[in-house]
């Protein structure tokens, strides 16, 4: 009996699209289609299976030309490659109520689709095949380092889901839950969480599997792709706190910015400068420093403006806050004399901050500058 959920087409299309990347899983895909092959026979379950695949160019065509599965589509992409928008130019074809996405190397168990679907007929938004959830396991030669990276990944991650495994690769979806993402733009290979967060989903089931290592071809998992990652991340927690996340990034910047102060500061001190010039020169190293890194983080939309108009206008606007640390700081060591000047500029650095952040962020790098005329 089929677990779908109710809403199935009417118009001859299947029931269900599974969609799956490729690049270089010629290997692996033969018994791929295999194992779905079996799954069509002993399930009653109609559906579609499209290989988005970046031009591998390794026999991939050549093969699913043999095979000729009419339920089998295969979408050469010849541009723009990567596993995330691979996913989207599968779900654009895709023509099922139901959407599925998993791996071509057989890391993903086809046999644990029945649950995942029957999740989705339960009432779920979203369903994952989930490594961490109870009952899910990884192979045992998955490798610690592998395991950490995983977990560090995860943890990252938590601000945005509360979801065991969103870096998962394993997931279905209701079409109309993906319609509701959000203009997705993934960059990386996560576009599991990307839809998670862009979707909003709220009824979240994670389903646990056990996932297997590759048995044929190479990760495609590098240090570019972990790099891109934490661009995502990013992207992601400026989508769902907006200014939230900004102020948190400018936060991060002023922290690292207050160890650039107070080493000019201390440096300025064993140079037998005053305390007041030191701590002048203290503030405006770390104000060069700090535009430095907000121009090329925080509010990196606005990069596109001229460097030095955007640091004129980052002076400016910093100038409130420099005077708010200047004087807490030697108010705080006129009223409190025992307190090393370093000290009580952390003090003066903390009450100028807020200040800054809401005069760069509304002022120097405004999201107006960069916006397209409507036409």
């Amino acid at each position: 009996m089929s677990t779908l959920p109710t809403d199935r087409p009417t118009d001859g299309s299947p029931e269900l699209s599974i969609i799956v990347p490729t690049f270089r899983e010629f290997e692996a895909l033969p018994h791929l289609l295999d194992r779905l092959a079996e799954l069509r026979r002993s399930r009653d379950i109609s559906f579609e299976v499209i290989i988005a695949d970046d031009d591998s160019q390794d026999g991939t065509e050549a093969m699913i030309a043999e095979k000729d599965l009419p339920w089998v589509q295969l979408l050469v992409r010849k541009e723009n490659h990567g596993l995330s928008p691979a996913v989207l130019d599968g779900l654009a074809l895709a023509r099922g109520n139901t959407l599925l996405v998993m791996d071509a190397d057989l890391s993903h168990p086809p046999e644990a689709i029945p649950a995942m679907l029957k999740a989705l007929a339960d009432g779920a938004d979203f369903v994952i095949g989930s490594r961490y959830t109870d009952g899910g396991t990884t192979a045992d030669d998955w490798g610690l380092v592998r395991w950490i990276n995983s977990r560090v990944a995860t943890v990252l991650a938590r601000p945005l889901t509360s979801v065991a495994d969103p870096m998962a690769g394993f997931f279905a979806l209701r079409r109309d839950t993906f319609e509701h993402a959000k203009d997705p733009d993934p960059v990386g290979y996560k576009i599991a969480l990307e839809l998670l967060v862009r979707s909003g989903a709220k009824r979240i089931v994670e389903i646990p599997i056990h996932f297997s290592d590759r048995a044929h071809g190479e990760s495609k998992l590098t240090l570019s792709q972990q790099l891109l990652y934490i661009k995502h991340l990013r992207r992601l927690y400026i989508f769902k706190y907006g200014i939230w996340s900004h102020l948190t990034q400018f936060l991060m910047v002023g922290a690292l910015g207050t160890f650039v102060n107070l080493g000019a500061l201390t440096a300025g001190l064993r140079v037998s400068m005053t305390e007041r010039h030191a701590l002048l020169l203290g503030i405006a190293t770390s104000i060069c420093f700090n535009f430095l890194l907000n121009r090329r983080f925080t509010f990196s939309y606005a990069r596109a403006e001229a460097i030095l108009k955007q640091f004129v206008g980052f002076v400016a606007a910093s100038f409130a806050g420099a005077v708010v640390t200047y004087s807490v700081t030697l108010a705080l060591r006129e009223k409190v004399p025992q307190l090393s000047i370093q000290l009580a500029a952390v003090f003066g650095i903390v009450c100028g901050s807020i200040l800054n952040f809401m005069f760069n962020r509304f002022l120097v790098f405004r999201a107006k500058h960069i916006r397209p005329e409507s036409s």
